[in-house]
């Protein structure tokens, strides 16, 4: 239904405001669209500057809708507002969808009725509306109407010692299908609200732990739950808010559907049996002991429930009419309305100062706390003493409450840990007999000898919550903590007098800066957690960071490869032969693994093994009960299905052997053997030949022994033959079992084995498509991008603009279009109006060469990468939308409007991991052909970062940004140096000039460039120390790669001017062996690693800072610690790379390059042949302010990994960075 509050004035809310001299404050509804009223409607005071408008509904209402106009007559009117709304017209809740702080868009005029149908219903009987922007001609004003329907229920509060009991009509009750719904409140994080048992172990219990709701869920036998028959799932977070939450459990036999709040988790239960059987009944609010009324096994509910319903039943109405099946002790039947007033510091310059009147000699304070920052300011207050003042801080410090306190000496007292957890903090203070004690929650007291008295004074001390003032300076409060408090306070009490924040807002008590009063605004914003493939999800007040270690992905929410996808890709970079981390579908859900990559001169094989490659003989199988074996891989079977389709071929030998053992029936042609696909279909030909062909090879190739046979063992011959052959029809690769059959006869005898599973190339890397003929495009399925997206792939064009793809929504979109010669621009929208990302290469890129573009969303940021330049990234705001919402077809090379098309061609594109065939799509869109013109195609090879350029007649390989040489860039430059040798290279960074635009400004929008370093290299030495590289900026921070006395790896840095240098060392054996060892160091955005050798198996997120940790290349430095300066190096460097960057090729081959310096003798070398080093990995984190991560031991071979919690920004020169080999 859809009912006016308020046509008539017996219905029409009362109308509260937020300041005592309101203009207007009449009946609204008597004004609405009613010109002949006079001025109807409200507007706040000048003077209000947090003004609200808060209705009184007098009955409870679900309201649907709202509508506003201005102040009639005038100009003011509301162009934005929030919602808040509360049951009890205290404690407030911010009206929210998706997690998202919803904003209403309001009026442009006085008159025009603006209206919003809720994106979900709210059940109030307060509403307060917060005006976020007025007009700019005459400020804030409006007319509101509110739409909803009468909401009646059945409520039941418990005290926690309370509970009600539904009995059932016989012994035991065995159910198939059940429904519970309910709603609730509490103040209390821990709670039973149901719980259900049999006497054979089957019980149900639905309960919040730490602010959660866990529902466990047992249809097995007791004995059977130590085999997994448990069930237990957990929905929400920081429920014990007072707030009503919507709960719902649907099951029927092993499949449930659990709902909190409009989110839904479905799981099927372990175990084996699908019934419920409970006894006699099951207990709302608690878990009472049988005999013992009163007591309970775990803590019981204390709050509200609300429509509780089970299985149909109306439990709190049939206890209200005290029916006999429901046993209601200490139960009432209304809510009660006693919440404490909480405030909100939401802002690091929030503060809240109090006066405080000193007792005897004594001082106490008690206040409860809840945050998610590590580090902060709790309070700050200056007492007197005899001599001198004592000032206390009270701080919290890697999430631990410390408590400083300075008089004569100064003294800390730690209390508590994991005080940033989320959860309500109760926190204690003492002052009396010359001592001091801290507490927290039910811990012991912490004390403290102060050694002096607080003097009693009539003149009042101030206490200060939260932050600093400025009035403060010079009292030591900021140096306290270096960051005010952001969180919720509540029950304040000083020398055991309750504080009135209520005064406070009303001015009358204390002062105060960015507090929101009456409500606590904490969220948990890692459930759900939007970190991917296994990233672990932390938070501070207002942002979610992700810990990307040991997931093989990196990015703001772990979302991007740091492998290759494909031992192809390895070889492209110049990798030898080894073991290689790859992740075979990118951002895929499937994660990395290792694999054998065989490296040739023309092509890269992955080699795939299983658990038996030696000879199998057979003998005594039938064709009912043939011999079987099953393939087990190293690699599970998708990985494998994905592998085998993205290569350009696949094969597996089979070499099978045969005596007096047939292939084939020679009658009837009955299959005697036979092998199995990866998709289990039976497959009946050996060999290379077609599929569905009962032949093996030798009758492709016309050489079988007796040519009457398809096959040699079908000639059933007394002596050996074989019909081996390739298996390489990719659809059925690899094999996944085979069956011998005839060998049940005398003297039959078969022997098989199965070889390893090889592939090579990249079927979708020159996969293209040529766009000539018009506005013309592809139709894809619309994007699976509500949380992330990234779209990768390369162009070539002469067009001067084009759109490359769109996809839309009811109002989100994505768009990403060549938007001039030099520009590309990235647009999407997810509900906070159109985010502009464009990207400006110095050079054109319509050039009709190829061009790299990857652009990747997430809910932390986005993303434009064109070819090498410098990224442009934007910053997601705090409370903005999350969810891309796309729904239309995707549109390829142009829009749905037929205009802006794209001319030329795109290859190996890529969509959220997974690639197109262009080609195949091409051949039935009229227009579009297969390939695309010119040279640079699959076959061409330019190796190690060379570029491929389009010729007249032929293609020739840019080796310009790599340290290869030759026509393929395959050759290495390496170099002899002695130990007074060194190379000293300046560059400026090759960048771009971008920009960021949004359709509304917002101080949370933030533009965030982060650059991306790869440093490559590889050496062979014998002596020790030595250093190896040493990178450092013109403001004396650095990094240097040395090798310490006895061979090892050491990483030193000094990233932070305030504080020494740090040092990794990773767990390597001697390096200077003599042997070639390769080091490869990259950094992208907060993610660092070091690789030694050819595996890379954990990347280390720095997530926690907010800036980005940049690693760069050298400069001489004065300011070095000697046991760098002093140490040389005596070897060969071979193929240093930095990025675009070759500073040794230059130095050799470039002569008259104005950017290298070469300092004593410098000769070509060569380094000798590759060598596999042991190999070993570790996990460091970089020292920090916040909380550390401790060294791990990684599960691979040969890595060590560096990054930090919270690296300090390294600012790039950008006019000149210099890079030094020693």
């Amino acid at each position: 239904c859809v009912v006016r509050n308020c046509p008539q004035a017996k219905k029409a809310p009362q109308f509260v405001a937020s300041f005592a001299f309101n203009w207007f404050a009449h009946q609204m509804c008597d004004q609405r669209n009613s010109p002949s009223a006079g001025g109807g409607g409200w507007s706040p005071a000048p003077e209000d500057q947090q003004p609200w408008l808060q209705l009184t509904l007098r009955d409870r209402l679900e309201v649907t809708a709202i509508s506003t106009q201005g102040r009639w007559g005038s100009e003011h009117w509301v162009r934005r507002y929030q919602l808040l709304y509360s049951d009890t017209g205290h404690n407030w809740r911010q009206y929210r969808h998706e997690s998202v702080l919803w904003t209403f868009t309001g009026n442009r005029d006085a008159d025009s009725e603006i209206h919003h149908k809720l994106p979900h219903s709210i059940r109030t009987r307060f509403l307060r509306l917060v005006p976020l922007q007025g007009s700019p001609r005459g400020g804030a004003g409006l007319r509101v109407e509110l739409y909803g329907c009468a909401y009646k229920s059945d409520v039941a509060d418990f005290d926690g010692r309370s509970a009600l009991l539904y009995r059932f009509n016989q012994k035991s009750m065995s159910t198939a299908k059940d429904v519970i719904s309910l709603r609730f409140r509490s103040q209390q994080a821990e709670g039973v609200l149901v719980h259900g048992a049999g006497q054979k172990g089957d019980f149900i219990t639905l309960e919040l732990q730490q602010g959660k709701l866990v529902l466990q869920l047992n249809l097995d036998d007791a004995k059977l739950l130590s085999r997994g028959g448990l069930t237990s799932v957990s929905l929400g977070s920081l429920l014990d808010d007072d707030h009503w939450h919507s709960v719902l459990i649907e099951r029927f036999n092993k499949q449930v559907n659990f709902t909190l709040d409009h989110h839904t988790q479905h799981f099927r239960t372990q175990g084996q049996e699908d019934t419920l059987e409970l006894d006699y009944e099951i207990s709302f609010g608690g878990i009472p002991l049988p005999g013992k009324p009163g007591t309970f096994l775990k803590e019981n509910f204390h709050g509200c429930l609300e429509n509780l319903y089970c299985n149909g039943v109306n439990v709190i109405d049939q206890a209200k009419r005290r029916k006999p099946q429901i046993f209601s002790g200490n139960v009432t039947f209304q809510c009660s309305e006693t919440q404490p007033v909480a405030v909100t510091f939401h802002s690091s310059d929030s503060f809240l100062i109090l006066p405080i009147n000193l007792g005897m000699e004594t001082f106490s304070l008690r206040l409860q706390i809840r945050t998610w920052n590590a580090e902060s300011l709790i309070f700050h207050a200056t007492l007197d003493q005899e001599l001198q003042p004592l000032i206390l801080c009270l701080h919290l410090n890697d999430g631990q409450l410390l408590l400083a306190l300075h008089a004569q000496t100064q003294t800390i007292i730690p209390v508590g840990s994991r005080i940033n957890d989320g959860q309500w903090h109760s926190v204690g203070l003492d002052i009396k007999d010359q001592q001091i004690f801290l507490s927290v929650d039910r811990q012991r007291p912490v004390s403290a000898d102060i050694g002096l008295r607080v003097i009693s004074h009539k003149n009042s001390a101030m206490l200060t919550l939260g932050g600093c003032p400025e009035s403060l300076n010079g009292t030591g409060c900021e140096s306290c903590s270096p960051m005010g408090f952001q969180g919720c306070m509540r029950l304040i009490f000083v020398n055991n007098h309750p504080v009135d924040l209520l005064q406070v807002q009303q001015g009358m008590l204390g002062n105060y800066n960015q507090l929101d009063f009456d409500v606590c605004s904490i969220q948990d914003r890692c459930t759900p957690s939007f970190c991917e493939h296994g990233g672990q999800c932390y938070q501070s007040w207002s942002q979610l960071y992700c810990n990307c270690s040991g997931t093989g992905y990196t990015g703001a929410t772990c979302h991007n490869p740091i492998y290759r996808q494909s031992c192809e890709a390895y070889w492209k970079t110049g990798r030898p032969s080894g073991t290689y981390s790859i992740d075979v579908d990118g951002s895929g859900p499937l994660e990395p693994t290792l694999v054998n990559c065989s490296m040739t001169v023309d092509r890269a094989w992955t080699v795939v093994s299983h658990n038996q490659t030696q000879l199998i003989k057979v003998r005594g199988s039938t064709l009912q009960s043939p011999y079987t074996w099953t393939l087990n891989y190293t690699l599970p079977l998708n990985h494998l299905r994905n592998l085998v389709t993205t290569s350009d071929h696949c094969q597996q030998e089979v070499v099978y052997h045969c005596r007096r053992s047939r292939l084939f029936d020679n009658w009837d042609g009955t299959p005697l053997s036979w092998w199995v696909d990866r998709d289990g279909e039976k497959r009946t030909y050996w060999g290379g030949f077609l599929p569905g062909v009962q032949q093996c090879s030798c009758s492709l190739e016309g050489n079988c022994m007796d040519m009457n046979y398809f096959c040699n063992c079908d000639a059933d011959r007394d002596t050996w033959v074989n019909d081996t052959g390739l298996l390489s029809y990719k659809d059925h690769l690899p094999m996944k079992e085979i069956f011998i059959g005839d060998t049940n006869r005398t003297d039959s005898e078969a022997a098989f084995q199965i070889g390893l599973l090889l592939c090579h190339g990249d079927r979708y890397l020159w996969n293209s498509a040529s766009f000539y003929q018009g506005p013309l495009y592809f139709h894809i399925p619309s994007l699976q991008s509500d949380l992330s997206v990234d779209i990768s792939f390369y162009f070539k064009t002469s067009s001067s603009s084009g759109v490359f793809l769109e996809n839309k929504g009811q109002q989100d979109f994505i768009r990403l279009e060549l938007s001039s010669p030099s520009s590309v621009t990235f647009i999407f929208d997810v509900g906070d109006g159109p985010i502009n990302l464009t990207l400006m290469s110095p050079e054109p890129l319509n050039d009709r060469q190829w061009h790299y573009v990857q652009v990747d969303r997430n809910v932390k940021e986005a993303l434009l990468q064109v070819d090498n330049l410098t990224p442009q990234i934007y910053g997601a705001p705090h409370e903005g939308h999350v969810h891309l919402q796309l729904s239309t077809t995707l549109f390829l090379g142009g829009t749905a409007s037929r205009q802006r098309g794209f001319q030329g061609c795109l290859r190996a594109l890529t969509l959220n991991g997974l690639s197109l065939d262009l080609e195949e799509r091409a051949k039935t869109t009229p227009g579009v052909s297969v390939g695309c013109p010119g040279h640079c195609n699959s076959d061409s090879v330019c190796l190690n970062q060379g570029r491929c350029v389009e010729e007249r007649n032929s293609y020739a390989c840019d080796c310009s940004h790599s340290a290869h040489t030759g026509p393929h860039c395959r050759t290495a430059v390496s170099a002899a140096f002695e130990s007074s040798s060194s190379v000293t290279f300046n560059f400026e960074e090759r960048s771009s000039r971008g920009r960021s635009e949004s359709s509304k400004p917002s101080p949370a929008r933030t533009e965030v460039r982060r650059t991306r370093d790869r440093i490559t290299f590889g050496f062979m030495t014998r002596h020790a120390p030595a250093v190896l590289l040493l990178a450092q900026t013109h403001t004396q921070r650095y990094m240097a790669i040395l090798l310490a006395k006895n061979g090892s790896l050491h990483i030193k840095y000094h990233l932070d001017q305030g504080r020494g240098s740090d040092m990794f060392s990773p767990k390597c054996s001697n390096l200077a062996n003599e042997q070639l060892h390769w080091i490869h160091l990259n950094r992208e955005g907060l993610d660092v690693s070091v690789q030694v050798g050819y595996f890379l198996s954990i990347v280390v997120s720095n997530a926690t800072s907010q800036h980005s940790a940049h690693i760069f290349c050298v400069a001489e430095a004065d300011f070095l610690d000697p046991e760098i300066t002093r140490a040389g190096f005596i070897g060969c460097l071979t193929s240093v790379q930095y990025n675009e960057a070759a500073p040794l090729k230059d130095a050799l081959l470039n002569h008259r390059s104005s950017r290298v310096r070469v300092s004593g003798r410098l000769s070509e070398s060569s380094c000798g042949t590759h060598s596999t080093p042991n190999v070993f990995s570790t996990t460091h984190s970089l020292p920090g302010n916040r909380a550390k991560e401790p060294l791990k031991e990684a599960a691979h071979n040969e890595s060590a990994l560096i990054g930090g919690e919270a690296a300090p920004v390294v600012e790039r020169d950008r006019s000149e960075v210099t890079l030094k080999l020693t």
